[in-house]
């Protein structure tokens, strides 16, 4: 059985956060932007983190996430709509906090009525 690192190691490229910012999902009849904060070199399973989402489409907006062997998890809390902000990406915006429990590829799915998308991030091993 593979280790967790390795697990995490086989995510693709574009799935590592590397103290990047802001993220741009894919969509299906909608664009998708994530802000993480604090910004970090890379998330930890265990630990939470704050991720402003801006979604295109209409409608409320439902998330989930499917990471290593098809563990499902939810957000810790949200989506809670939010107001006006110097976040530049196109759509609605919403905060949630998300706790991977464990490392690997974790893909979030965000839909609303009126579209769908997704982004997939790197969680690595809890932080000592």
């Amino acid at each position: 059985m593979p280790t967790p690192t390795a697990v995490a190691d086989r995510c693709p490229p574009d799935a590592r956060i590397d103290g990047l910012q802001q993220r741009t999902g894919a969509g299906d009849g909608a664009a998708l932007a994530a802000m993480f904060f604090p910004t970090a070199p890379e998330l930890h399973a265990g630990t939470e983190i704050k991720i402003v989402w801006r979604m295109t489409g209409r409608g409320a907006l439902t998330m989930s996430a499917t990471g290593p062997d098809q563990g499902r998890t939810t957000p810790a809390w949200g989506p809670e709509p939010h107001g006006g902000s110097n976040f530049d990406a196109p759509g609605d915006e919403w905060g949630t906090g998300w706790v991977f429990p464990t490392p690997g590829c974790w893909t979030v799915h965000a839909r609303r009525t009126e579209g769908t998308a997704r982004l997939t991030v790197r969680v690595a091993p809890r932080a000592r």
